[in-house]
């Protein structure tokens, strides 16, 4: 059994009070379910879902910083560029697999999304809502938005995609996914009325359509 040191528990604690959407992921995750966190980042979201649903997980990540910090948080961690695929990986070989705010950031994003398909029996993407309307406001006075879900500068952003929560329901219907929940929230709060304009973060669970 990997050890995890103590202080790794309070990290995974501290990042779930930051992201709402954390807590909202281990909502859909069963206990003890295989999960495949893709680019996993210093691996707080598996951290979490370990500690509070006892998940048996793996991470995907291709920065050495990140890769360095999930080994020291006691993360499983495979080093590689998920734009190259998932071939290393069985069909239906994970219960859950995760991409969590960085779909925007993906170029071959339509493939992406096929192969979380194809590995894990159901999938669960988070983004961050291009159509919110504080983009939107910035846009209207000629600016390129920045946000809390949106941090980045225009010249140094890692975004190439970003998309709306209509486009991404769009995207879904056009390629035949079943889309099982969907939960957009702002300031960790859930938004039920025009979600599309007043959502700045969006979260889905879905699987391939009958």
């Amino acid at each position: 059994m990997t050890h995890v040191p103590a202080q790794a528990h309070a990290h995974f604690s501290e990042a779930a009070a930051e992201r709402r959407d954390f807590t909202a992921i281990a909502q859909w995750i069963a206990p003890g379910a295989k999960v495949l966190d893709l680019g996993c980042g210093d691996g707080s979201l598996l951290g979490y879902l370990r500690d509070t649903k006892n998940v048996r997980g793996y991470g995907v990540e291709k920065d050495d910083a990140n890769v360095l910090a999930c080994i020291k948080n006691g993360i499983n961690v495979i080093q590689m560029n998920l734009e190259e695929g998932l071939a290393g990986f069985e069909a239906q070989s994970f219960d859950v697999v995760i991409l969590s705010q960085t779909l925007q950031a993906m170029y071959s994003t339509e493939r992406i999304v096929q192969e979380m398909l194809r590995v894990g029996k159901e999938a669960i993407v988070t983004f961050p809502n291009f159509g919110f309307w504080k983009h939107r406001l910035q846009l209207i006075l000629g600016n390129m938005p920045v946000s809390k879900n949106l941090p980045y500068q225009w010249y140094d952003t890692p975004n190439v995609h970003l998309c709306t929560i209509s486009d991404f329901d769009n995207f879904c219907r056009d390629h035949h996914i079943t889309v099982q929940e969907r939960l957009v929230i702002t300031d960790g709060k859930t938004i039920h009325l025009a979600p599309n304009l007043l959502g700045s973060l969006a979260m889905y669970r879905f699987g391939n359509a009958a």
